[in-house]
């Protein structure tokens, strides 16, 4: 049996009202003399017998009564009868959702990495009569399976799959316990890995190399960048060789745009002066300024 479902005992509100009336209907009687002492202990048997025989169970659960030993069937929920002295009820089980969690503590992963790994499992009994019948502990069972299998799942798996495909372990854990918990009536619905653990000196090595990874990639960003304008440039020449007139303009363009900003300087190689007559025009420009501010 289930000995870990609950045991309520014969106690309950309807039992203790039934049993304190049918005592005071004897007491009544015996005091009024209609039944003597014999009748009355008799009376307060059968009162007991009566008030046993009704149990109570709440909407989540089911209880299982045997027969002599024997098993005869589920009742509940709500108020039944039993028949006293043959029968007992052995348990309430509960159907509700319940959640268990497990760890598995310095297990290695299948690159040799000790790791620490905290989940969950939430799991119901779908058949009351198959998980008191074929299983003692079934809680703690669960707990011992959830673990074993955890840490097999963990050994078959490196730390990189662990850290990244959470889901898809919890997905082969949940179908290693539905295996082992489907033939005792239990199905386990969900399971979720709520912690990794990994050794702080392996922790600080992957972001160290992760930054390093990072910066890896900023170097590559800027060096195709660089590589474009490169291009673009190349592009430009090409357009600029066989029309000095374009070359003249440009030049023009980016002199203007350079004086527009008060106290700027424009630092232009000789060369371009000579090519594209730029210091007649930076001439005429510092005149111009010149004479805008007197």
């Amino acid at each position: 049996m289930a000995t870990n479902a609950m045991n309520k005992g014969w106690s309950n509100p309807v039992t203790i009202s039934v049993l304190l009336i049918l005592t005071a209907v004897s007491a009544g009687l015996y005091l009024l003399q209609i039944i003597n002492t014999p009748v009355l202990a008799l009376s307060l048997l059968f009162s007991g017998l009566i008030a046993s025989a009704i149990r109570i169970a709440d909407q989540w659960e089911r209880a299982v009564v045997l027969r002599m030993g024997k098993y005869k069937g589920l009742k509940g929920p709500g108020p039944f009868m039993i028949i006293p002295i043959m029968d007992s009820v052995s348990t309430y089980i509960d159907q509700r959702v319940r959640v268990s969690a497990f760890k598995a503590e310095q297990t290695l992963t299948k690159d040799t990495v000790p790791v620490n790994v905290d989940a969950v499992v939430y799991w119901t009994v779908w058949d009351v009569e198959k998980a008191a019948l074929e299983v003692q502990e079934y809680k703690k069972a669960i707990e011992h399976i959830a673990q074993t299998g955890l840490r097999d799942t963990i050994g078959k798996h490196e730390l990189s799959d662990l850290l990244q495909e959470r889901d898809k372990i919890a997905d082969d854990l949940q179908q290693v316990l539905d295996k082992n918990t489907n033939p005792w009536g239990i199905t386990c619905q969900t399971v979720g890995i709520k912690d990794i653990v990994i050794p702080q000196l392996l922790a600080d090595a992957m972001s160290k190399e992760a930054q390093a990874e990072r910066e890896r990639r900023a170097r590559v960003i800027l060096g195709t960048a660089e590589t474009e304008i490169a291009e673009k440039f190349e592009q430009a020449s090409k357009k600029y060789t066989d029309n000095p007139v374009a070359l003249h303009l440009r030049g023009m363009n980016m002199l203007f745009e350079g004086l527009k900003e008060k106290g700027s300087m424009v630092i232009v190689p000789s060369s371009a002066l000579d090519t594209m007559n730029l210091g007649a025009i930076g001439g005429l420009a510092s005149l111009s300024k010149i004479a805008t501010e007197n």
